[in-house]
């Protein structure tokens, strides 16, 4: 049986491109993810492959401050500025989650100067799935 040739840039064998020369990168996709105790941004290339990310609780933000939509505005901020540095201009955002962040963040980006395609909710909704907690007693 033939050995498989391994491709050039592909994950298994390390780096995907240059430490001292970073892609340029024109589009890309923004995910953040809004809970109620903290707001995670994840900035992604098409291939969805991650270039940058940002959480309330790496910004410096502890216990219940987290979860405020100031620290998400920051989140926002600190992630792409990154990415706008290495060139990006039009992105897709992608929102999931029911937190208080959800507003800050998009707030946040707007203000980067990218410009947005689309926003997406992609929260997931249950269809009357599990059974609920029975109510306390007090």
């Amino acid at each position: 049986m033939a050995k498989s040739i391994p491709k050039i840039g592909s994950r298994k064998n390390g780096r995907i491109g240059s430490r001292k020369h970073p892609r340029k990168i024109p589009k890309g996709v923004i995910y953040v993810q809004a809970s109620f105790n903290n707001t995670i941004v994840t900035v992604t290339d098409v291939r969805g492959r991650v270039i940058s990310w940002s959480s309330a609780g790496s910004c410096g933000f502890k216990g219940t401050r987290r979860g405020t939509p100031f620290a998400a505005l920051t989140t926002a901020a600190n992630a792409i500025q990154t990415v706008v540095d290495q060139g990006m201009q039009r992105a897709d955002v992608i929102i999931k989650g029911a937190g208080l962040g959800r507003d800050g963040a998009l707030r946040g980006i707007y203000r980067s100067g990218i410009l947005l395609r689309f926003i997406r909710d992609v929260t997931p909704i249950p269809h009357n799935g599990c059974r609920a907690p029975k109510k306390r007693r007090v």
